[in-house]
């Protein structure tokens, strides 16, 4: 098994073993997924997508130090899930009603929030192939980044204006494919770039560098469905 220890260490550099390694370890990521929740996990389940994204996650925290890969993936596939399984329980219990319904005086901030709240739901509860993969192939693309898809939870920006000053971020970079092609190339935001052209605070660019890499990222790639949910990027152009 230490072969596929030193595997797994090569494929944080090279995508293509990265699939290879995914697909050949298809049976052991089911396995793990059925042991969590108790029951068979197929590739139509909500937690297949959790248990192959919680996989990658793995392969690129990994090092030799931690020992075995399957028995250090396993474990990471096992937090992921009960993560997953306590937030559906959670919802499963509660009656959620967006604020939008009893206040008069609702905030932008207060729509954007149920807006967010009710993606969040269909992502997880809605039983769409598609949907679930662009998630897991942008999720590759942002694990290049060191990062997750899941990570833009705690860091995307909540306030108006804030979102308002990634978004002219977001644009920017855009609107310059050398820049969108340097950012790949180096997996640096060019924050004093940025900066300089747009007048950002270099702060605001450091704090929400994950969320405006993956919207550069999922506005100019092929994920139509999760580009829907960042069309008010767009719409500050």
């Amino acid at each position: 098994m230490r072969d596929l220890d030193l595997l797994i260490v090569d494929s944080q550099k090279n995508s293509e073993l990265l699939e290879q390694i995914i697909k050949q370890n298809e049976f052991f990521i089911i396995k793990c997924a059925s042991a969590v929740t108790q029951k068979y996990v197929t590739k139509s389940d909500d937690e297949w997508s959790i248990a192959v994204m919680a996989f990658a996650e793995s392969t690129n925290k990994y090092n030799l130090n931690k020992g075995s890969f399957l028995k250090f993936s396993e474990l990471v596939i096992r937090r992921r899930l009960i993560d997953f399984l306590r937030e559906q329980r959670r919802h499963s219990k509660e009656i959620v009603v967006d604020p939008i319904v009893f206040d008069t005086e609702t905030t932008e901030d207060d729509t954007e929030n149920a807006i967010h709240n009710e993606v969040s739901k269909n992502i997880l509860q809605k039983n769409d192939d598609s949907i679930r993969l662009e998630i897991s192939a942008v999720n590759e693309v942002f694990q290049n980044y060191g990062f997750t898809f899941f990570d833009l939870t705690s860091c995307s920006p909540q306030a108006q204006k804030t979102k308002s000053t990634c978004a002219k971020a977001v644009n920017f970079l855009l609107s310059h494919p050398v820049m969108i092609y340097e950012l790949r190339k180096t997996k640096l935001l060019p924050i004093k770039i940025i900066q300089k052209n747009m007048n950002v605070p270099r702060k605001l660019l450091e704090r929400h560098r994950k969320y405006i890499i993956a919207a550069v990222e999922i506005l100019s790639g092929e994920y139509p469905l999760l580009a829907e949910y960042l069309r008010f990027i767009r719409e500050e152009m």
